[in-house]
């Protein structure tokens, strides 16, 4: 606990002073007389000043949040001895923050009971946070001193990018032989109708379709799609970004990364991560629910780290990319490593379709004619870096700031329903 002079206490001390050295100067007692309250008042706070025994404890009502969601922060308080008055404040780190008025608090708590109060803490930001110390401040009873007290709060905040609202998902070309919700395109088992064909010897006599039978001269039978699972690898390039005031292409990709996440988690397909920036990270595909909370784990970990190290495919382990994977890469196309390793993926006759992060939105040219010409040129050159994913049978589905991510996703299941299949 920190004892503190208040500006009181020197206001006393310098009064009584002032009078005793005014009576030595001039000689006269009127002065002493003046200056006998101000020490006696002086002397009585400091005798009768004792330093409080304050306990303060944080608790989080839960420790998972999303983006604008607020949490209720208990901040316990008991106090064995107290002042005039009694402070609270919660100190927040960035991303975090609490309504104006309610932070700090001012107390009157009674000696001995233990109090909870309440502070409602909003979620400006993804990212895992770990709540500030807890300041606690009081006065002795004259107001000459202050005590501070700091107490280390180890309460954890996990606050998880806003999901977006999605119609559907992408389709893979080949599914995995694991019973699934994803339609395939072979024919079996299954509930969705494919064609019929003649009737051969150990067919059930269930799948007999009788009224396309009376319509021909023999027997025929329904066959149809089995429901088969999908592997999916969420490939998040995080090796640059364009940022604003308030956010950037990698909140984006984010959000965008762990909505594909719980969506194709959510229908029984299994969902690996790579997280290809400065800092390598992957996660083998699996599915559950333990695998999505692996998966925003690993996101909320993700930062942009400066490297100038090469990085290929070769440094991200085997069985992170498993054969007929759908690999689905959220990236701003920002930095030529990405996109090395994407056209690498594609040569290996990997499934790949990328959201595109538009970074334009976040870059605007100057004022003088050379910036805007050489904004223009970065504008073609980008044209041209998805003309080149286009030409390697590549979906590129540009996501802009402001728009629902539903758009990119709807164009890239259109170049992949009607582009012809284009060999690497």
């Amino acid at each position: 606990m920190t004892r503190r002079p208040s500006s009181r206490l020197g206001g006393y001390a310098a009064l009584s002073a002032l009078g005793l050295l005014a009576a030595l100067v001039l000689g006269r007692p009127e002065p002493v007389a003046l200056a006998v309250p101000f020490a006696l008042w002086l002397a009585i706070g400091l005798a009768l000043a004792r330093e409080p025994r304050i306990s303060v404890t944080a608790e989080l009502e839960r420790e998972r949040a999303l983006e604008g969601d607020e949490v209720a922060c208990e901040l316990r308080v008991r106090a064995e001895t107290v002042g005039e008055r009694f402070e609270l404040l919660l100190a927040l780190p960035p991303g975090l923050e609490s309504p104006p008025g309610a932070n700090p608090l001012a107390l009157e708590p009674e000696r001995g009971r233990e109090e909870i109060h309440r502070v409602s803490v909003g979620c400006a930001r993804w990212g895992a946070y770990e709540l500030g110390e807890v300041f606690a401040r009081t006065r002795d009873p004259l107001g000459l001193y202050t005590w501070e007290v700091h107490v280390e709060s180890t309460a954890k905040l996990r606050v998880y990018p806003t999901p977006e609202v999605l119609l559907r998902l992408l389709s893979p070309r080949e599914n995995q032989a694991f019973s699934g919700n994803d339609v395939a395109r072979a024919k079996g088992d299954g509930i969705e109708f494919a064609d019929v064909r003649p009737f051969a010897p150990g067919d059930r006599m269930a799948r007999i379709n009788w009224r396309a039978s009376a319509r021909r001269d023999g027997l025929v039978v329904n066959e149809l799609h089995p429901e088969r699972n999908t592997d999916v690898v969420l490939f998040l390039d995080s090796f640059a970004e364009a940022r604003g005031d308030e956010h950037g292409t990698l909140d984006l990709a984010l959000r965008a990364t762990a909505t594909l996440a719980e969506r194709y988690l959510s229908r029984r397909d299994r969902v690996g991560l790579v997280g290809f920036g400065g800092i390598l990270s992957w996660l083998t595909p699996g599915g559950g629910l333990v695998q999505l909370y692996r998966i925003l784990d690993t996101l909320l970990a993700t930062d942009v780290v400066v490297s100038y190290a090469h990085k290929n495919l070769d440094i991200v382990p085997r069985g992170t990319l498993p054969p007929k994977a759908l690999v689905i890469a959220v990236t701003p196309l920002l930095d030529e490593r990405a996109v090395g390793a994407l056209l690498e993926l594609r040569a290996r006759r990997f499934d790949v379709s990328v959201i595109e992060v538009s970074p334009t939105a976040f870059v605007t040219p100057g004022s003088e004619p050379s910036d805007e010409l050489a904004h223009r040129l970065w504008l073609l050159r980008r044209e041209a870096l998805r003309y080149r994913f286009t030409s390697a049978g590549v979906p590129v589905g540009e996501w802009r700031d402001g728009e629902p991510l539903a758009r990119p996703l709807e164009e890239v299941a259109a170049f992949r329903r009607y582009a012809r299949h284009s060999r690497a």
